[in-house]
């Protein structure tokens, strides 16, 4: 990866909205820290969006977003635990790093698993792939 991407993403996570995150978590020694989504809130002094609590799908490790970026540019992905309001903070080897401040593909299954309980309609012969296909996204 372009070394220069590098530093620019870092700079952009050191002063945008969420840098408040960014620094706690390159300050932070330990390997991970599961914690809360209002200890993450303290943090940054102001609300996670509600889709943060509804979608694990915000909690994604691309870094394309500058919530995501906070977390990928100092080192760490995240696992959501959305029935606990928690997330929990994971250290990454640098070849890791680098490949998620690299990658911003969105993966369906990965980012937005199927939940099951909640079977389709009788006769529905879509996909999820399909449907985001149709919306044009």
């Amino acid at each position: 990866m372009n070394p220069e991407y590098v530093k620019i993403r870092k700079k952009a996570a050191a002063r945008g909205k969420y840098a408040p995150l960014h620094r706690y978590l390159a300050a932070l020694t330990e390997d991970s820290w599961r914690a809360s989504f209002r200890q993450v809130e303290e943090i940054l002094n102001f609300p996670l969006p509600d889709s943060a609590r509804l979608y694990p799908a915000w909690w994604s490790n691309g870094g394309v977003h500058s919530h995501a970026l906070a977390w990928v540019a100092a080192g760490f992905r995240v696992r959501p635990k959305m029935d606990h309001e928690a997330v929990v903070f994971e250290r990454c080897d640098a070849a890791e790093t680098a490949a998620a401040a690299s990658s911003p593909r969105f993966d369906l299954d990965r980012e937005w698993p199927a939940l099951p309980g909640n079977p389709w309609p009788a006769g529905f012969t879509g996909s999820r792939e399909q449907m985001y296909e149709d919306e044009g996204r």
